[in-house]
């Protein structure tokens, strides 16, 4: 595979790390002459070299990187304390390059951050109140991030944005697939949000690599089964699913599980968010009233996501899988809204499904995705 060296004659990349750093640099951040940057990083080689060709393609574009490795983190491990110190710099973008994640605000999660809302997270806050722009992405390979990042954005971004248009007049999401899903999501009042790859303004941020719309349910809003058949994230790591994993969802909350191995793991990992948040309570690290909604939370649905990226593919990997074109993915745990907040987090794919939307009445559906297909392609 041919090379190119890094800045200054440094470490060498294969041509396709280097248009994927590219591109993320100029298409998704556009970013500017003297802008601070934080990228965030573990030493092992995958990530690393992530990183280090993101450093090299921003100082390419004359911004100012600062690039900072921690060791890595699990889904109830602590980001570093420096971490946080160089966040409460306030650069113009912060990246997160991880192999699992950047890790939990010790501070966040016991005091909080005030803002329009309470965030348990400085990145978050950041973020969500204006302050920067970033992206996220855990889990990334090099083999992810040289596929999927160097897209037409230009196709990505106007898919997004007739999604959202449709989405954002709906009062509910129906979602049927051949392995059994049948569910109603309510979505009245909440906003749905685009992946799209742009991220070239304060307060846009998402996953690198893009390409999904994503809604957090109403709470409470959430009825019928969920069949899991593509890939799901557990508490160590990603599976691809062998025998469907069928959720019943009864009041916005999982009641039951059925299916094969997979399906124990699930169990095992929604009860580990349990458990976790009932230690963290008993440890003073949680208020106790937030210990027991963040348990209760460990069980609600707190997303549903459409894939729209049509160079990823489903290699049990989230950070790629749930942006597969085709595919539809719901999470267990946390929302993105703010009001369901979990340990835990945990998507899971359904395949080929059809997704219609409804505006008064159940009976007054429209189309927006059959069989994994966009109506509009």
């Amino acid at each position: 595979m041919s090379e190119i060296p890094g800045f200054g004659g440094g470490k060498a990349y294969s041509r396709s790390l280097v248009r994927g750093a590219r591109a993320a640099i100029r298409d998704v951040l556009s970013v500017r002459k003297g802008e601070r940057i934080l990228i965030v990083s573990n030493p092992n080689p995958g990530t690393r070299d992530i990183a280090m060709a993101l450093f090299d393609a921003a100082l390419r574009s004359k911004a100012s990187p600062v690039l900072a490795f921690q060791g890595e983190k699990g889904q109830f491990d602590y980001t570093e304390e420096e971490i946080i110190k160089a966040l409460a710099a306030e650069p113009e973008i912060v990246l997160s390059i991880s192999k699992d994640r950047m890790g939990l605000d010790r501070y966040g999660l016991k005091h909080g951050y005030k803002g329009k809302r309470r965030y348990d997270s400085l990145f978050d806050m950041l973020y969500c109140e204006g302050r920067m722009r970033a992206f996220w992405s855990p889990g990334i390979t090099t083999d992810t991030f040289a596929r999927t990042v160097a897209i037409d954005y230009t196709v990505l971004r106007k898919d997004c944005k007739r999604l959202v248009k449709e989405m954002a007049k709906a009062e509910a999401i129906r979602v049927t697939s051949p392995s059994g899903t049948d569910v109603v999501v309510g979505v009245k009042g909440r906003t749905p949000k685009s992946d799209d790859g742009d991220f070239r303004k304060p307060g846009l941020a998402g996953n690198i690599p893009s390409g999904e719309v994503y809604v957090s349910p109403k709470i409470g809003g959430v009825n019928g089964s969920i069949a899991f058949d593509g890939s799901i994230a557990l508490n160590d790591g990603e599976v691809v699913i062998r025998k469907p994993i069928v959720v019943e969802v009864e009041k916005g909350y999982v009641k039951s599980i059925s299916g094969g191995s997979e399906a124990e793991l699930l169990r095992r990992s929604i009860r580990l968010g349990e458990s976790n948040a009932d230690r963290m309570g008993k440890k003073g690290e949680l208020k106790s009233s937030e210990a027991r909604r963040y348990r209760r939370n460990a069980r609600a649905i707190g997303e549903l996501g459409i894939g729209l990226n049509r160079k990823a593919r489903i290699v049990a990997n989230m950070l790629e899988d749930e942006k597969v074109y085709g595919t539809c993915h719901f999470a267990v745990g946390s929302n993105y809204d703010g009001d369901a907040d979990a340990l835990i987090h945990l998507d899971g794919l359904v395949k080929t499904p059809t997704v219609s939307v409804s505006s008064k009445r159940p009976c007054n559906e429209k189309q927006l995705m059959v069989d994994g297909r966009l109506v509009w392609d």
